[in-house]
């Protein structure tokens, strides 16, 4: 286990990994790096800037980003009152601490984030400071470093914590944009969200050594799978070997990596114009129907959370191949990753739809035992997510639009996804659907299950099946980690407001699908018209906007879920 650095004012501090007393003046000249076995000590977030920028050139960004409770949660304790004791017992506003700098003297921005802080967890606030960090690294033309030290997204605001996956993800793709550098630096631990987005997907990724990095924690993936971890699993050098960092440096050469390559940047850009920082759009739209207005009026009765969980996962719920039989007309499957996959739990193809051809990916599940196993239960590999992306670059070369339908419990977290890339491979879809100049529509048709989920929703348009869910982490999950009761995933299910009324109300889903009574399964061809019904409506309107347009808006969509948005739509609530 990682010590944490000591805190001011003690003497000692005992190693995690040899189990040594040191003296604390020493450890600290050693960079909270034991010298007896070389464990590297978490650090915190003002002590990492201390370490790697220039003496009295950090200047913090001038905004705060607002305080927000978008869902109200509740478990054992408030949201507020975790946050307020956290920020006693960090000295910290957030979970990441963003500024300006310069790193042997070449300027940067910069966003450090802090494991102390609620386990350095990815809610609206820290999206919101990160993504301004981006922001100001393209207005200003100079390279964005990322510290990464993070659980995952913030249970304690649903889905708004998912969304950020998002939005960060498009401010890294306006900076590739723009070839301006970015750098992550991996420190331990960095799993979950931030590691399936900005943590992977930036230019260049370094770990440092002893950082851990994965898409599931081990004991999710142990509780899954019943299987033990192999020897050093998860840590820098299994990421090395498996070709998913850049380099595992030592603490002590980190300031230095970043020096040669923040030179390296410099030199090689060539004279050009400031690049602009993305417009606002015009207040008033040549089309309508396509932009991004407040969240529709929701007329659906409200049913309870964990009775639609039920539904949403019932065995007799439509599949997508059930809906590209029914909705849909002409679908031919297409096939693996090009890299040596084809993941069962993803299919894809083209398809028509009124006439239209069209770009068709979606999770599968089945109805059987024998379906759900064959098919992971809908529980995508990286193989299926490097197919799903391969499918939507190629509807963009050939000018067609893209459909997604997404029922799913999560990303695979298993040992072999892990070892084959699971989060960078969920990263760089949610990062390449941010840029992509085609439009997409969403469906979630039953589970919409965390970055699994994610890596095919970032959409123009998101529209939801009545009766399907859409969260950060299963009800179950959020349980086993905030309540003591591990039978409280009723309780969770509602505290996450993982409804499509719920996530309509929230801004995160466009409209809600309805189902015929009492839901898809009783009457599948219904389903299938209401699907095929409301996909036209939202996609006809998208076929017409300029590209650039079209992803201008997209990221726009997104950006909104920022702290000061969420903030927004909580006072208007």
């Amino acid at each position: 286990m990682t010590a944490t650095a000591p805190r001011e004012g003690e003497l000692w501090s005992r190693c995690g990994g040899c189990a040594s007393l040191l003296y604390r003046k020493r450890l600290r000249r050693n960079l909270d790096v034991c010298p007896e076995c070389g464990e590297h000590a978490r650090l915190a977030a003002p002590e990492r800037l201390r370490q790697l920028v220039d003496p009295e050139s950090f200047i913090p960004l001038p905004d705060r980003a607002a305080e927000v409770d978008p869902i109200d949660f509740v478990d054992v304790l408030s949201y507020p009152h975790r946050l307020s004791a956290a920020r006693a017992g960090t000295g910290l506003a957030e979970a990441v601490v963003c500024g300006t700098a310069t790193i042997g003297r070449h300027p940067c921005a910069l966003a450090v984030m802090d494991f102390r802080f609620l386990g350095g967890s990815l809610g609206a606030a820290v999206g919101e400071l990160i993504t301004r960090a981006a922001e100001r690294a393209l207005e200003d033309a100079v390279p964005l470093v990322l510290v990464t030290a993070s659980g995952g997204a913030r249970m304690q605001e649903g889905a708004l914590s998912l969304m950020q996956m998002a939005t960060v993800s498009q401010a890294i793709a306006a900076l590739r944009e723009a070839g301006l550098l970015t750098v992550s630096v991996l420190t331990d631990p960095t799993y979950g969200g931030v590691a399936a987005s900005f943590a992977t997907n930036t230019d260049v990724v370094l770990a440092e050594s002893g950082a851990r990095m994965g898409f599931a924690g081990p004991r999710v993936i142990r509780q899954v799978t019943g299987r033990e971890l192999p020897e050093g699993f998860q840590t820098a050098a299994f990421l090395l070997r498996h070709g998913q960092v850049d380099m595992v440096v030592p603490r002590h050469a980190l300031r230095g990596r970043l020096v040669a390559l923040l030179a390296a940047a410099r030199a090689g850009r060539r004279p050009a114009s400031r690049p602009a920082v993305p417009r606002q759009e015009p207040a008033r739209a040549a089309r309508p129907a396509a932009v991004v207005t407040d969240p529709p009026v929701v007329d659906a009765a409200p049913a309870d959370a964990w009775e639609t969980v039920r539904l949403a996962r019932h065995p007799g719920r439509p599949t997508t191949l059930d809906y590209l039989d029914t909705a849909f007309e002409g679908f031919v499957e297409l096939h693996g990753d090009r890299l040596g996959g084809d993941c069962p739990a993803v299919v894809g193809g083209l398809a028509r739809l009124d006439g239209r051809h069209l770009m068709v990916i979606g999770h599968q599940k089945g109805h059987t035992t024998g379906e759900l196993v064959a098919r992971n239960f809908g529980m995508a590999s990286p193989a299926g997510h490097r197919k799903a992306l391969r499918l939507m670059r190629l509807a963009a070369r050939l000018g067609l639009p893209v459909v997604t339908l997404v029922d799913t419990p999560g990303a695979d977290p298993g040992v072999g996804a892990e070892e084959q890339g699971q989060a960078a491979a969920i990263a760089e879809n949610i990062l390449s659907l941010s840029m992509l100049p085609t439009p997409v529509v969403a469906v979630i048709t039953g589970e919409g299950g965390s970055g699994g989920a994610l890596a095919l929703a970032v959409a123009d348009r998101v529209l939801m099946l009545q009766h399907a869910v859409y969260s950060v982490i299963s009800p179950e999950g959020c349980a086993a980690i905030l309540w003591p009761d591990r039978g409280a995933a009723p309780q969770a299910a509602r505290a996450l407001r993982l409804t499509a009324p719920d996530l309509c109300r929230l801004g995160v889903v466009d409209d809600l699908v309805p189902e015929p009574v009492p839901a898809a399964h009783h009457d599948p061809e219904a389903a299938a018209r209401a699907l095929r019904e409301a996909v036209l409506a939202h996609l006809l309107p998208l076929l017409d906007v300029p590209p650039a347009t079209l992803v201008r808006r997209r990221r726009q969509r997104f950006r909104r879920f920022g702290a000061a948005r969420a903030g927004a739509r909580v006072g208007a609530r």
